[in-house]
This record gives C-alpha cells, sequence and structure tokens, in this order.
C-alpha cells in the first residue's frame, strides 16, 4: 500500500494545536513538505521546528486569521503562486456552543464565513495547481453531528451540515481530474475544544466536569475520548495515493459512537 508523500506539498489549517497539529505531524512523517497556515505567528514558529525532515522535506507557515476572508484570500493567493498544493487541509475551530433557539442569527453568518466560505476560497485557489499536477486531496475536518445532530451545538450543526454538503457537491465536479474531496467525521477527541464543551455542559447541567466526562465516555462503543493522532492516522490515508479511489465519503472517527450505518 503506497502511504508516502514524498515530493507532495500539504496545506494544513489550524495547524498550531489539537487535530491540525496532529496532521501536520503525521503528513510530514509520510514525506510530505507541510505549509502550515493559522494565526498565532510565533506559534507556527515553533510547530515548523518540530516536524518531520528525514525525508529532505521543506516546511512553511502563513498567518491568516478564519474570522478575516479578505486576508484569507490574500494569503492563499500568495501561497498558491508560491506552492503547488497537492494536499488541503480544510480544519476551522467550531462555532460556540449553545442551543439553536437561543442563537443570534449573525452567528450563522459568522459561521458560515469561516468554514463555508473560505473552503471555497482555498479550494479555488489550489485546484488548477492540482488539476496542472495531476493529484489533489482535499479533506475537510467536520464533525459527527453531520449524521445526527449534537445536543447544544447548533450552530456548528447546522454549519457543519453545510461543509459536508459544499464537499459532496465538490467532489463530484472535481473527481474526473483525479482530485479527491472527503470528510473526517471526528467524535468526542481529547482537544481543547472538547474540554470548553464538557466545562460549558457540566455548568448548565450543574454536574461536575468529570462526571460528565465519564458520562460521555460511556456513551461510546469504545469507552474512551479519541486521540488526535487516531484521526491524523485516517487524513494521511486520505491524502495518500493508496486513497485514490475514496471520494465524496464521509468517515466517522468516532469509536463507533453514531448510531447510523
Amino acid at each position: 500500500m503506497d502511504l508516502s508523500l514524498q515530493h507532495k506539498t500539504a496545506l494544513i489549517c489550524g495547524s498550531t494545536r489539537g487535530i491540525g497539529l496532529a496532521i501536520a505531524v503525521e503528513l510530514a512523517s509520510l514525506g510530505a513538505n507541510c505549509i502550515l497556515l493559522a494565526r498565532d505567528e510565533q506559534t507556527l514558529q515553533q510547530v515548523i521546528k518540530e516536524l518531520d525532515t528525514r525525508q529532505a522535506q521543506q516546511h512553511h507557515y502563513f498567518v491568516a486569521d478564519f474570522s478575516d476572508t479578505n486576508a484569507v484570500r490574500k494569503t492563499i493567493a500568495a501561497i498558491a503562486r508560491l506552492h503547488t498544493i497537492h494536499i488541503l487541509i480544510n480544519n476551522t475551530g467550531g462555532p460556540k456552543p449553545g442551543a439553536i433557539i437561543a442563537a443570534d442569527p449573525s452567528a450563522f453568518e459568522t459561521a458560515f464565513q469561516q468554514h463555508v466560505i473560505n473552503n471555497q476560497v482555498l479550494t479555488q485557489a489550489l485546484v488548477p495547481g492540482m488539476k496542472q499536477s495531476g493529484y489533489g486531496r482535499i479533506i475537510n475536518i467536520i464533525s459527527t453531528s453531520v449524521r445526527i445532530p449534537i445536543d447544544n451545538l447548533g450552530v456548528s450543526n447546522t454549519i457543519r451540515a453545510a461543509v459536508a454538503a459544499w464537499a459532496k457537491t465538490m467532489s463530484n465536479e472535481l473527481g474526473q481530474f483525479n482530485i479527491t474531496v472527503n470528510n473526517i467525521l471526528p467524535g468526542y477527541t481529547e482537544t481543547g475544544r472538547l474540554k470548553s464543551l464538557i466545562a460549558t455542559n457540566a455548568l448548565n447541567r450543574k454536574i461536575s466536569e468529570k462526571e460528565l466526562a465519564r458520562e460521555m465516555e460511556d456513551s461510546i462503543p469504545m469507552k474512551r475520548f479519541g486521540q488526535v493522532a487516531e484521526i491524523a492516522s485516517v487524513a494521511a490515508f486520505l491524502a495518500s495515493p493508496a486513497a485514490s479511489y475514496v471520494n465524496g465519503v464521509s468517515i466517522p472517527v468516532d469509536g463507533g459512537k453514531t448510531g447510523t450505518l
């Protein structure tokens, strides 16, 4: 099975922590040149130093805040001028938790801009290079809420579903060019976002965070939270030549929690 990413260049969004960082580490270990995109330049500089270079990989970073689409558009234009990107990892932090009935309409607009619109901007800029090289992998990190909405994540559930529909449509158009578009749906994964959600929901329910975390783990057939490296491994497969005929799918990586086929 060909998992080598030598001579491939990957752009990983949100790559200074959590799932994005784990994906950057994994892709670099398989030989990819990694371009990191996030808003914290100091952390980006540190992460670059930690990436594997044993296969003569060259890693770079760019700074952009996904709350500013114009800045993202300018940055990706600069990246596309300098590099041919073969692998795009769309990974952006989710909207704040809360009941959908209480959500201000502006929250939907903001989230749509940060996720769907930015994904579109990045993809439009990079697809010409993918077509020219004859190789493209677009991988979106979304959520299992695409299959079953998650309580108290009203805005997130809505926007994540929009990203999934966008991706499926894009996969139908780009498959003929050897460009695949797929989604990874992480379940409860040990990240800063999960800790924040546990803290918020525990406070709302007036129970301890430890009690809520245990309850959440019990709802998972594997009885534990996922690790970011486990999400990264699936992303690495989808990015590789081995996944050349996997296109337009949403893959839960959730320990079996999602209650659908």
